[in-house]
């Protein structure tokens, strides 16, 4: 099982998704970005690092949300999710072809990663202030 980070990054009453570029894995679906922990990273450091990198934006990490197991058959990943700000920074997609703000109430009509929705139902249950 591989660890890996979202940060659900809101702002204005919305949560930023981005979509993975066509020729990456799961390439066309929507996600909340983030990546994998590399050893010796705590989760939020790991978040802060991939921002930096796939985004060009440093972030807050703000509030752990939970986590979402899921099997694509030939990986099982443990994804955490954390509530996230945008500290300063223009966004610049180095690993996604685009990004949307979205409400809880329309994300649905997105093609989200299956190991991403667990994520949103946890938001849309939660009380979260999105």
């Amino acid at each position: 099982m591989i660890k890996v980070v979202a940060a659900i990054i809101h702002k204005d009453n919305k949560i930023m998704i981005a979509k993975r570029k066509e020729n990456k894995s799961m390439g066309g679906f929507w996600e909340f970005p983030g990546g994998k922990i590399d050893p010796g990273e705590t989760p939020e450091e790991s978040l802060v690092r991939e921002l930096k990198e796939e985004m060009d934006i440093s972030i807050k990490v703000e509030k752990y949300v939970g986590e979402s197991i899921y099997d694509y058959g030939d990986i099982v990943i443990c994804l955490l999710g954390y509530l996230a700000s945008i500290e300063n920074g223009d966004i610049i997609l180095n690993d996604h072809d685009e990004y949307e703000w979205v409400t809880l109430e329309n994300i649905c009509k997105f093609k989200l990663a299956p190991a991403d929705i667990p994520l949103v139902r946890m938001l849309q249950e939660g009380d979260y202030g999105i």
